[in-house]
């Protein structure tokens, strides 16, 4: 009886069972029976309970101890909060306890001492503080001890080193401090030690080496110093992993350790090392080699022998020694490393060219080569570099002009060639880096005009620096497009015009360098958008008229340089104007007032108060612009009332948008042209358009109405009411709409969306197969449509239901980040029940999608967007539609995963998301066959929320809050 107390208290505390598990747990069979529950044969006592990665939350319940013959606790991969209960203690039979991955916080349990027995205790990954409980003494018998990702302090405990039996030991990511025990000596057994991120301090004891079944040693990021022995190979012979970077060693890097024939992982980076660097040509298993941040080489041409020694480490997948004093030119066996990830060699003395080998190491992912003294072009061949991501071969020598092949890099997000002497022009081929968000190509030698492909890349967010060459002509109107940049620097060139209009469009901006140009002009009033500023500098060009009065109102401004221009009238005094410090105006002679500081000359009473005066022609032309007016407002209401059929239908639409004609949207589809065709609907065509709104231009997407189609009016109707009424980071923004007539005075309406360059869901999922998406962008996917679902059903004011939630409407922007669309059947449920919309007139939605209760006349609710959503997970990481062909006789998608996980996860999920690059690349090394488990468990996880989400009964679909939780907790467990 008491077992099944605790069984029936446990189900009570459960909040979240996504699998659910708990309903299994009732009187209809024998407890012995229930899922995830294991008895002895002889006594039919609970021995094992394993409710590991079942998406559960909620809180341990204490009667746990009356399980008094329980040997196994398996509660990893959950979302349990709250404390472990002292209870615990009671189940002196106990051999295996894993609470790892949850949230549980508090202090450690000292009762778990009461578990004599204990072979395995794994806390980690929870919120646990205090110390290692000193009674934790007495657990002679345990082999392993996992700690890691909490809030733990104090000192590992010198009684450690009674646990003979000890294999492993790990408490990363903590806050212990203090040193190394030297009672760590006696455990013979022990082959994994790791305490990396902590404040640990002091030298590793000599008792320490004496461990010779260590095979890694994992202590990144202390305060550990002292030498590293030369005999460090022959104290441990089967070392495997010497992890001990951003510490404070010292001294050379022992020789010994070029026998270290089973050595995979060696990082020594950040430290202080000293010397040259010794050969590696017996690691062959060698996987990654990091030394950069240390004091190694002095400058000399035979620094760089080591890497022609490690020629024969044909797996090396990092190498990295930058950030040194090594000399010498790049040996061309370089090219041996063809699994090469990351090449990281900057800051160092390295002269020579680069070899043009190096586009053979197809792999490199980041190329880092900065900061050194190469000289020569940039070879062609890095263009073959398809996988790279970074590139950076700033502050060298390097000559003659941008390689266009660069253009290929399309996976390509960071370029920097600053401080090089590169000449030309820029390659118009860089506008097919696609993905690209940060480039520098200041300080150079570069000429001629920026090419406006750049400004197109909608990627760029991080920053444009093209500062310091010799560029020319104005900035281009496309610089409008860069919406998401966060910095753009173009001072010290040769521009000249205006400062474009469509700049104020680039509304992330966070510093804006136009400085030592010859701009002219006024400062646009769009700038007056540009309200997150936090340095701004127009210094040195001719601009004119007068210093915005709005600059003042820009509250994050902190740098502001307006000096050496022809700005004219009185200085603005609020805001950054109160602080000279901040500002410049020097070199305008034309400025007058503002605060003492700055010492400009007194306005004269004529400049102060002349926006209060009325010149004397704009009196003379008063009377006569009256009775003009008076004309043309009589010629105006006679126009009105021939139009007033029309103006009255589309005020009743779109009153909250701003107006585009017919004839602007005909431009800039060019005539709604079939080469601009991107899309099209039951109830829409949808074209790709450069439109110009307020001077500035835009790429966006024209979704026109079929209104010869039933219902594309009361579906244009709908989106508008529903677009006006929300807003969220992944709800499709509209920008405008338009309700008119066409040059044959037929009715016309469109609405005006922002362009989307990743197109939609559904052609990533059965069109665009090469590519495809990896596991952690399908899983951002789904969390982004749940975050939207959650705004539209809880937070949005009233309650609207999307009522056609499917792949082909959920759109993708630059970043892959999921934007919900097509609200035309959207519908705003009021809570009395008698205005509730129903489903009588048919299925609401698609079919596959539509939830089975529409099509028996059910009212709308929530549960049907839960039950679409459920849908388009499964299909998301299956790849299969829910009206495959395969999906007849009683076979659904949901019933065809539910019945295949756990044990076929691998098998149902689409092969695609594991022959993506990032996927495919970590298969290769066996070290990264946990990386496979781990997504295979959050695979599980993932499905487990999408069956939870379509089950046929409405109410028992989760709500999409609790689904948003479930994937965010998913997402953690991954990273």
């Amino acid at each position: 009886m008491r077992q099944i107390t605790w069984l029936y208290s446990q189900s009570r505390n459960i909040k979240s069972d996504p699998y659910q598990i708990m309903p299994l747990w009732n009187d209809s069979i024998h407890f012995c029976n229930w899922t995830c529950i294991m008895c002895g044969q002889r006594d039919q006592r609970v021995v094992s309970l394993d409710l590991g990665s079942r998406g559960f939350s909620g809180s341990i319940s204490p009667a746990i101890g009356n399980l008094s013959f329980l040997k196994e606790l398996f509660l990893e991969n959950n979302s349990f909060t709250g404390i472990v209960p002292q209870e615990v203690g009671r189940l002196s039979r106990l051999r295996y306890l894993w609470l790892n991955n949850n949230s549980l916080s508090g202090e450690i349990p000292s009762n778990i001492s009461h578990c004599p027995n204990l072979v395995e205790l794994d806390l980690s990954v929870n919120s646990f503080t205090g110390v290692i409980p000193n009674e934790f003494e007495s657990l002679s018998k345990l082999k392993s001890i996992s700690l890691d990702s909490n809030k733990l302090v104090g000192e590992i405990p010198k009684f450690v080193g009674n646990f003979t039996s000890l294999a492993t030991l790990s408490g990363r990511e903590n806050h212990f401090q203090g040193n190394i025990p030297d009672t760590l000596g006696q455990l013979s057994n022990l082959w994994y030690f790791g305490f990396g991120v902590n404040n640990l301090s002091g030298i590793l004891p000599l008792s320490f080496f004496n461990i010779s079944s260590l095979t890694t040693i994992d202590l990144e990021d202390n305060l550990i110093g002292g030498n590293l022995p030369s005999d460090i190979a022959q104290k441990f012979l089967g070392l495997n992993a010497l992890n001990v970077p951003k510490n404070k060693f010292s001294g050379s890097i022992p020789l010994s350790l070029s026998n270290a024939t089973n050595l995979e992982f060696l990082a020594l980076n950040y430290n202080a090392f000293i010397g040259s660097v010794p050969s590696f040509s017996t690691l062959q298993k060698l996987t990654f080699f990091g030394v950069d941040m240390n004091q190694l080489g002095n400058g000399r041409s035979d620094n760089l022998n080591f890497v022609s020694s490690l020629s024969n480490c044909t797996n090396l997948r990092h190498l990295a020694f930058g950030s040194n004093n090594l000399g010498g030119v790049l040996p061309r066996s370089l090219t041996n490393f063809t699994q090469l990830i990351n090449l990281i060699i900057d800051k160092n003395l390295i002269s020579g060219s680069i070899p043009s080998e190096i586009g053979q190491l197809l792999n490199i992912r980041r190329l880092f080569i900065g900061y050194n003294q190469f000289t020569g072009r940039i070879p062609d061949s890095i263009g073959n570099i398809r996988n790279l991501g970074v590139f950076s071969s700033r502050d060298n020598f390097l000559s003659g002009s941008i390689p266009s092949s660069l253009g290929n890099l399309t996976q390509l997000f960071a370029l920097f060639l600053d401080g090089n002497k590169l000449v030309g022009t820029v390659p118009s081929d860089l506008s097919n880096c696609k993905r690209l968000q940060s480039l520098d190509l200041s300080r150079n030698n570069l000429s001629g005009y920026i090419p406006k492909g750049i400004f197109g890349l909608s990627s760029l967010t991080i920053g444009l620096d093209l500062s310091n060459n010799r560029f020319v002509g104005s900035l281009p109107t496309e610089v409008g497009l860069l919406q998401n940049l966060v910095m753009l620097d173009v001072s010290n060139n040769m521009m000249s015009g205006i400062i474009p209009f469509a700049l104020g469009s680039c509304t992330s901006l966070v510093a804006l360098d136009m400085a030592k140009n010859t701009i002219e002009g006024e400062i646009p009033t769009t700038f007056r958008l540009l309200r997150g500023l936090e340095f701004l500098d127009l210094s040195h060009n001719n601009l004119t008229g007068r210093i915005p009065e709005y600059l003042g109102d820009f509250v994050f401004l902190e740098t502001l340089n307006l000096s050496v221009n022809l700005f004219g009238g009185k200085l603005p005094e609020r805001g950054v104007f109160r602080n000279a410090s901040m500002v410049s105006v020097s070199g305008n002679a034309k400025l007058c007032g503002g605060l003492p500081a700055f010492k400009l000359p007194k306005c004269s009473h004529d400049e102060s108060s002349r926006k209060n005066q009325i010149p004397l022609s704009l009196l003379i032309t008063i009377p006569i612009i009256s009775v003009l007016l008076v004309l043309t407002l009589v010629l105006i209401f006679c126009w009105f009332c021939k139009r007033k059929k029309a103006s009255t239908e589309s005020s009743s639409e779109d009153e909250n948008f701003p107006r585009v004609s017919y004839q602007s949207l005909h431009e800039a589809t060019n005539g709604f042209s079939s080469a601009n065709l991107i899309g099209s609907g039951n109830f829409s065509f949808v074209y790709k358009a450069i439109l110009y709104l307020k001077k500035e231009s835009r790429v966006v997407a024209v979704k026109v109405l079929k209104l010869a189609v039933h219902g594309a009016d009361r579906s244009f109707i709908a989106e508008c009411e529903a677009l006006r009424n929300i807003k969220h980071r992944n709800l499709m923004k509209v920008i405008t709409c338009c309700s008119s007539l066409d040059f044959q005075g037929n009715d016309f309406k469109a609405l005006v969306y922002s362009y989307m360059v990743n197109g939609s869901l559904e052609d990533w999922l059965h069109q665009n197969r090469v590519v495809g998406l990896n596991f952690l962008q399908r899983l951002n996917i789904v969390i982004d449509l749940a975050g939207a679902l959650d705004y539209i059903h809880h937070e949005c004011g009233s309650l609207m239901i999307h009522c056609d939630i499917k792949p082909s409407n959920v759109l993708l922007d630059s970043d892959l980040v999921a934007h919900l669309s097509d609200f035309g059947l959207a519908r705003f449920v009021h809570p009395d029940s008698s205005t509730s919309h129903t489903s009588s007139l048919g299925i609401k939605g698609t079919i596959g999608y539509a939830a089975p209760e529409y099509g028996m006349g059910s009212r709308l609710s929530t549960y049907g967007d839960v039950y679409s959503f459920g849908i388009l997970i499964l299909e998301l990481f299956t790849g299969k539609r829910p009206t495959d062909e395969m999906f007849s006789d009683g076979l659904s998608l949901h019933s065809f995963v539910k019945t295949a996980i756990p044990e076929r996860v691998i098998e149902i999920t689409d092969p695609v998301l594991f022959r993506t690059r990032e996927e495919e690349n970590m298969a290769t090394d066996a070290r990264d066959r946990e990386m496979h488990d781990g997504i295979e468990c959050c695979l599980t996880s993932v499905y487990g929320i999408g069956i939870a989400c379509s089950t046929e009964m409405p109410g028992d679909r989760i709500e999409i809050s609790n689904a948003l939780k479930q994937l965010l907790f998913v997402k953690k467990n991954f990273s």
